[in-house]
C-alpha cells in the first residue's frame, strides 16, 4: 500500500492524482469543521452558561449539524425587495467561501500534507484573505437593507482598521523566518518545543518579543474574522444579522461556513508561525515518512484546535465592544506597538547577528 501511494504521490505521470486527492481531502476537512465547529461552540457556550447544549438529535446532540444543513437546503432562497441587486445578491456568499477554500491549498499540515508548496504562500493566504472584507461588502450593500448597509460600513473601516496591525505582524515574522514559504518556517521550528518561535527567541534572546506579536496577531484574527467581543458587524441587539439581515437557505448557510473555515485559516497561520506546524515539540517524529506526516498531522490538529477553543471561549466570556473603542484599540493601541515590535525586532536581530 506504502509503495503504491509514494507512486502516485511522486511519480510525475501522476501530478493529477494529487491534486484531485488534495482538492478532495481540503474540501472535506473545512466542510467537516465548519458542521462541527458550530456544535463545538454551542457546547462552549452551553458549558459556560451551565446548560446541556444540542442535545436531541443524535448522542450529544452530534448529528444536529447534519440536520441543520439538511433544513438549509430545504428552504427557499429568496431574494430581496426588488430595488436591491440580485446578481450581487447572490455572488457574495459564493465569493465568501471560494477563497477561504482556497487559503487551504497552501496550509502544511505536514510533511507530506503540504497540497501546493508556494514560495509566496504566506501572501497568497493573505490575498486570498482580502476578498473576505469585499463579499460581506457586497452582501450587505446588495441587500438594500438599512441594517445590512451599516453592516458594510463597519465590515470595511474594521478590517481596513486591522489588517495593518496584522500585516504588521506578519511582516516581523517574515523578517525572523527569512522566508514567506510556510513548509519551510514549519521546518525551521524542528528539534523541541523550545525551536518554535513563540519560545525560541526568549532563550535565545534573539527575538523576545515574539510572544507580543503572538498576541497582537491572535487579537487581529478575531477582528478580521468577525468574532466576538468584535463582532460589531453582525451584532444582533443593533443590526438584526448584520449583512445576512436579508440572506435564507443555503446563501444563509454559505456565510456561516466560510466564518469557520476563515477562523480554521487563522488558527492554522497562528500554528505555522508560532507554534512550530507539524512538529510535536515533546518527541522525534518517526522516521518512516507517511508515519511522520500522520502523525504530525494530529499535532498540528491538536494545537489547531486549542487556538480555535480560545477563539470560542473569548465570545462567550467577553462583552461586545463599542464600535469606537474597537477602532481606537487598533488605530492608537495595536498599530503603534505592532510598529515598535516590528523594529525592536530589527535591532535585536541585527545585534544578535554583531554579536
Amino acid at each position: 500500500m506504502s509503495a503504491i501511494i509514494d507512486f502516485l504521490f511522486t511519480d510525475p505521470a501522476w501530478p493529477w492524482v494529487r491534486m484531485i486527492l488534495f482538492l478532495v481531502g481540503a474540501a472535506s476537512f473545512a466542510g467537516a469543521n465548519a458542521a462541527y465547529l458550530v456544535w463545538c461552540e454551542r457546547k462552549v457556550a452551553a458549558y459556560v452558561q451551565r446548560r446541556p447544549g444540542p442535545m436531541e438529535v443524535g448522542p450529544q446532540g452530534l448529528i444536529q449539524p447534519i440536520a441543520d444543513a439538511v433544513k438549509l437546503l430545504c428552504k427557499q432562497m429568496l431574494s430581496p425587495i426588488p430595488q436591491a441587486d440580485g446578481i450581487l445578491f447572490r455572488i457574495a456568499p459564493v465569493a465568501m467561501v471560494m477563497p477561504a477554500l482556497m487559503c487551504f491549498v497552501v496550509v502544511p499540515f505536514g510533511d507530506l500534507l503540504i497540497p501546493a508548496r508556494i514560495d509566496l504562500g504566506l501572501l497568497v493566504i493573505f490575498a486570498f484573505g482580502a476578498f473576505n472584507v469585499m463579499s460581506l461588502m457586497l452582501a450587505g450593500w446588495s441587500s438594500n437593507n438599512k441594517y445590512a448597509t451599516i453592516s458594510s460600513a463597519r465590515v470595511v473601516s474594521q478590517n481596513v482598521a486591522y489588517e495593518i496591525p496584522m500585516l504588521l505582524t506578519v511582516v516581523t515574522m517574515i523578517m525572523v523566518t527569512g522566508t514567506t514559504d510556510l513548509g519551510t518556517i514549519v521546518a525551521q521550528q524542528s528539534g523541541g518545543f523550545w525551536h518554535w518561535n513563540i519560545l525560541s527567541g526568549i532563550w535565545t534572546l534573539a527575538n523576545p518579543l515574539v510572544p507580543f506579536t503572538f498576541l497582537i496577531y491572535f487579537i487581529c484574527m478575531l477582528a478580521e474574522t468577525n468574532r466576538a467581543p468584535f463582532d460589531l458587524a453582525e451584532a444582533e441587539s443593533e443590526l438584526v444579522a448584520g449583512s445576512f439581515t436579508e440572506y435564507s437557505s443555503m446563501g444563509f448557510g454559505l456565510f456561516f461556513m466560510a466564518e469557520y473555515i476563515n477562523i480554521v485559516v487563522g488558527c492554522s497561520v497562528a500554528t505555522v508561525l508560532f507554534l512550530g506546524g507539524w512538529h510535536p515539540g515533546f518527541f522525534p517524529l518517526p522516521a518512516n515518512p507517511w508515519l511522520a506526516s500522520l502523525i504530525g498531522f494530529g499535532c498540528f490538529c491538536a494545537k489547531l484546535y486549542t487556538l480555535i477553543f480560545f477563539v470560542m471561549m473569548a465570545r462567550w466570556t467577553y462583552p461586545r465592544t463599542q464600535f469606537y473603542g474597537l477602532l481606537n484599540l487598533s488605530w492608537k493601541i495595536l498599530i503603534p506597538v505592532a510598529l515598535v515590535t516590528l523594529l525592536l525586532s530589527g535591532v535585536l536581530m541585527k545585534l544578535t547577528n554583531l554579536f
